[in-house]
């Protein structure tokens, strides 16, 4: 599990020295799925406006599956989550939306994906904004504190995807909900199926069917639970939004 893990932050640490070399954070790596080299997704799941309001740096370093931000139909002075922060593109979309009177928070494991984050939300001028270091299985942040968590294409990564969901329903507040792009398999299609599609890091081994996902949101106390595809990333394997409410 932890030599996963350390997979998973080294191709992100390189993707954060990529963009440090003015090259786009997926213009590298043999891995399929939502990371495919040389795609540029940030520049397909956002609108020109978005990415217009961004620093360049923040959309070269852009790896996800969908936009979280619109997913999660974001508030005024709501406070946000979002999983696997990255470069900082949906914390600092988020933070526009949530305004002055919201907070958004960006959890990462990598520090160089987080020094390259504060640099975009100073370059920015994003004053409701804070980077916490951390592992998603165990967010650092207490009981309650958060009206929305979203994620891009990183729960998947998890290697205890449970704890993950327990995590994200502590710290949501009553009412509280989710809004994650993520990478799920078709059910039936089991892990070496998945395996053989593409690797854990390429975001495509890891996972988890439609089922699995929605029973274990529900295990952990959700409600509301709905997941759509939205496209194929590899046979049987596809991007797709999900959507809960924690009662």
């Amino acid at each position: 599990m932890n030599e996963l893990r350390e997979q998973v932050r080294e191709r992100y640490a390189v993707a954060a020295r990529a963009v440090d070399d003015a090259c786009a954070a997926n213009d590298f790596g043999d891995e399929a799925g939502c990371c495919e080299p040389g795609q540029g997704l940030g520049t397909i799941l956002y609108g020109e406006a978005e990415r217009g309001e961004l620093p360049d740096d923040a959309v070269l370093a852009s790896l996800g599956c969908g936009n979280p931000t619109v997913v999660a139909d974001l508030h005024e002075g709501e406070t946000v989550l979002d999983l696997g922060s990255g470069g900082g593109i949906d914390v600092l979309l988020s933070a526009r939306r949530v305004g002055p009177t919201g907070t958004a928070y960006g959890l990462d494991m990598t520090d160089e994906m987080l020094d390259l984050a504060r640099r975009n939300a100073s370059e920015a001028g994003a004053g409701n904004v804070e980077f916490l270091k951390g592992y998603i299985e165990d967010i650092p942040l207490p009981d309650g504190s958060v009206d929305v968590i979203i994620s891009n294409c990183v729960i998947n990564l998890s290697t205890d995807k449970h704890r993950v969901l327990e995590e994200m329903f502590r710290v949501l507040r009553p009412g509280g909900r989710v809004g994650v792009s993520d990478v799920i398999a078709a059910d039936g299609l089991d892990e070496a199926e998945r395996l053989k599609r593409g690797s854990y890091v390429g975001c495509i081994a890891g996972a988890m069917t439609i089922s699995e996902y929605s029973d274990g949101l529900m295990r952990v106390g959700f409600g509301e639970v709905n997941i759509d595809l939205t496209h194929e990333l590899v046979e049987d394997v596809y991007g797709a939004n999900v959507r809960a409410v924690k009662p």
